[in-house]
């Protein structure tokens, strides 16, 4: 077992989400960076889903009463196992009665912990994740952030050999990230002036920006085409709003919207977006779905998994 002796600012159990539900009015939930949530898992040797604890600014601690190998991936935050440091991007060993602590990230929005064999909790709709909108998923089944006293059921494991991320799989936090925008079918009905304000100012992260979406603030993008009806919307959308600032859909989105879209963020860079915090800046640039599909494939196939675009409807 793991007792949350302090959850932080706002910790909760996401596996890699609820898929195939759209249909249903649910969205997906789990991971908002999903590039640290795979690393962990496969640290571990986890199934690619299991689930784990995404922490958000640090400031968490939890003892464990079983045994267990983990890893922390993603902010770069402190570690302690009692009084003696960890590394981040790294397995280690955890003994029962041992307390982890992680300290303030450093830079970077989310750390996720994960342990061997996965935080074990009662699925619903075919997942654990935690949706706060939607009161679905997490510890509870209601979509609550875990609260000081929790316990969450994990397997004994055992951490033989330290396992680590090489650095060069290592994002940095602290560099503004070049986003990779895949127009949309509305894309054509913004005027060129107004498109190309994606392309030659930078944007900063709003203090509004959550799960949900990550609302930017910059020259305002103004709609001229017609009127929409409301249709689905995907994760990574770049919705405009009648304000002109633009809201980059995430995992807690809605499942329907009637606002106009430039198109999608690829998915590879959706983790990155999702440690900016806010006041950071973020630019784009235009690339072709092509070649953004078959680099999520080589990204999934590396982790052994179906590519989210296919299920997630």
């Amino acid at each position: 077992m793991i007792e949350v002796i302090e959850p932080g600012m706002y910790a909760t159990i996401q596996d890699f989400g609820r898929l195939g539900y759209l249909k249903k009015g649910l969205t997906r939930g789990g991971p908002i960076d999903e590039n640290a949530f795979l690393w962990g898992n496969y640290l571990l040797k986890n199934e690619p889903g299991a689930a784990q604890i995404e922490i958000v600014l640090g400031g968490s601690k939890f003892k464990f009463s079983t045994a267990a190998a983990v890893a922390v991936c993603g902010a770069d935050v402190s570690l302690k196992l009692d009084d003696e440091e960890r590394n981040i991007w790294e397995t280690f060993q955890v003994e029962a009665g041992q307390v982890l602590s992680i300290g303030p990230a450093r830079s970077g929005l989310r750390a996720y912990l994960a342990v061997a064999g996965g935080i074990q909790v009662k699925p619903q709709w075919g997942s654990c994740a935690t949706v706060k909108r939607e009161q679905l998923g997490g510890h509870r089944g209601d979509g609550s952030a875990l609260q000081k006293g929790d316990t969450l059921a994990i397997e004994s494991s055992t951490c033989e050999l330290t396992q680590r991320i090489p650095w060069r799989y290592r994002p940095d936090y602290s560099k503004p990230p070049v986003l990779g925008l895949i127009p949309g079918f509305q894309y054509d009905q913004f005027a060129m002036a107004e498109r190309e304000k994606l392309s030659f100012h930078e944007y900063k992260i709003s203090q509004q920006s959550d799960r949900m979406g990550i609302r930017l603030e910059g020259p305002a993008i103004e709609y001229a085409g017609k009127g929409l009806v409301s249709e689905g919307i995907n994760i990574g959308s770049v919705q405009v709003p009648p304000n002109g600032q633009p809201i980059i859909m995430m995992n807690d989105r809605q499942t329907l919207g009637g606002y106009p879209k430039l198109g999608n963020i690829s998915p590879l860079d959706l983790s990155r977006l999702a440690q900016c915090r806010p006041g950071q800046t973020v630019q784009f640039t235009r690339v072709e779905v092509a070649k953004v599909q078959q680099q999520l494939k080589n990204y999934y196939d590396f982790f052994g998994i179906t590519p989210a675009c296919q299920t997630d409807h």
